[in-house]
């Protein structure tokens, strides 16, 4: 029962980032539907032979008889109907049109007129539909107009004012990132037409675009960390000690992922964000310590004032890798469950992330420290660097 709500909810996703139930759509704009249709099969025909491609098709266009109405201007001329006439005429007696409105019991109902039902199922008789001259005279529809019974597609998709087709797969038994990069190099190698091009869409579309702002966003709120922590410590070398150890924190995470056949997901790229906001936290708080026993506690700067600080720090760390490693404990165990396709690779880098950033915070940092910490005018008793 999970492993259905499982693909239902992957189901949705997907229809929610491109209105089609696939992990890779190949959206061709265009403005002409037969053109759509033509190099839809060219891009089918293109990526079908990737590996790891699965259960290509191409959006079907199911034709459904339609009754068309084509206004004819060198007959029209002949009576002297102008083609607003024809068009409400023939919109009126066919389709309907609202002249206005009933009100009832506190419910609005509007008024149509339109033909008899026998008259609109019947092409002889919508052919036969009297038509007003500016004389004042009648002529049948077909003196104006083109009337037929044609092949209509069933359904026409418009995205940004222009018509659209989609070529849509799934992906198996490779990563999603190695088919998306195949898929787009054979769409390079194909060449449309100037009104119509092609663009790939799909979960892979969505997870570089969120991988890219969430990356931007690191970058700046990095930055921001740095010049915050120099305002603190007032020191560069103090707080570039906290930034070296902060790409150590992320092996765990990585090694994590890779352990549980993960992928880089946007799960996974929150799951680093998150990695590096607890191992900032943690060298924040024993650099702090650190320097709260030299220039409140008059400890001289040596290895048993950076001992004395990993000591006192190490419960407050442990703790907080500990409570957050059981938090997320249930989540790492049901990597299948339903609504975990976010929060399992998350949870899966935090804890293998969490393990490396504690012990790099209580051995590595301490030993850097000693060798780049010590204030420049350290003599006897440390002051404020």
């Amino acid at each position: 029962m999970y492993r259905d709500l499982l693909t239902y909810l992957r189901e949705r996703i997907k229809e929610v980032l491109t209105g089609a139930a696939a992990t890779v759509v190949v959206r061709i704009f265009g403005p002409d539907l037969d053109g759509l249709n033509v190099r839809a099969v060219r891009v089918a025909a293109a990526i079908n032979g990737i590996r790891g491609v699965a259960d290509l098709k191409v959006q079907p266009q199911v034709l459904v008889p339609q009754l068309s109405v084509r206004f004819a201007p060198e007959r029209a001329q002949l009576v002297g109907v102008s083609p607003g006439n024809v068009r409400r005429a023939a919109t009126t007696l066919v389709q309907g049109m609202k002249v206005g409105e009933v009100y009832e019991d506190q419910k609005v109902f509007d008024v149509v007129v339109r033909s008899a039902p026998g008259v609109r199922d019947n092409i002889e008789a919508v052919r036969r539909l009297p038509i007003q001259t500016p004389g004042g005279g009648i002529v049948p529809l077909s003196a104006t107009s083109e009337v037929a019974i044609t092949a209509t597609p069933n359904e026409i998709t418009r995205e940004g004012g222009s018509r659209r087709l989609d070529v849509t797969c799934n992906v198996r038994g490779r990563d999603l990132g190695g088919v998306a990069t195949d898929i787009r190099t054979a769409l390079a190698g194909l060449q449309f037409a100037p009104e119509y091009h092609a663009e790939l869409l799909g979960e892979y579309a969505a997870r570089e675009e969120s991988r890219q702002r969430l990356l931007t966003l690191g970058a700046f709120a990095l930055i921001g960390i740095f010049l915050l922590l120099y305002e603190d410590f007032a020191s560069p070398r103090l707080a570039a000690l906290v930034f070296v150890t902060l790409p150590f924190a992320l092996v765990g995470g990585v090694v994590a992922a890779l352990l549980t056949g993960g992928v880089l997901s946007l799960g996974s790229l929150v799951g680093f964000v998150t990695v590096l906001g607890i191992a900032a936290r943690n060298g924040i708080m024993l650099i702090s310590h650190y320097k709260h026993l030299e220039e409140v506690e008059n400890v001289a700067f040596s290895r048993e004032l950076i001992l004395r600080g990993a000591e006192e720090r190490l419960a407050p760390i442990l703790i907080t890798a500990l409570v957050t490693a059981l938090a997320l404990l249930p989540v790492v165990l049901s990597p299948g469950r339903a609504g975990h396709e976010i929060e399992h690779p998350m949870a899966v880098v935090i804890l293998g992330g969490l393990v490396t950033s504690t012990a790099l915070n209580l051995l590595l940092l301490p030993a850097l420290y000693e060798r780049w910490g010590r204030p420049a005018s350290a003599s006897g008793h440390s002051t404020r660097t």
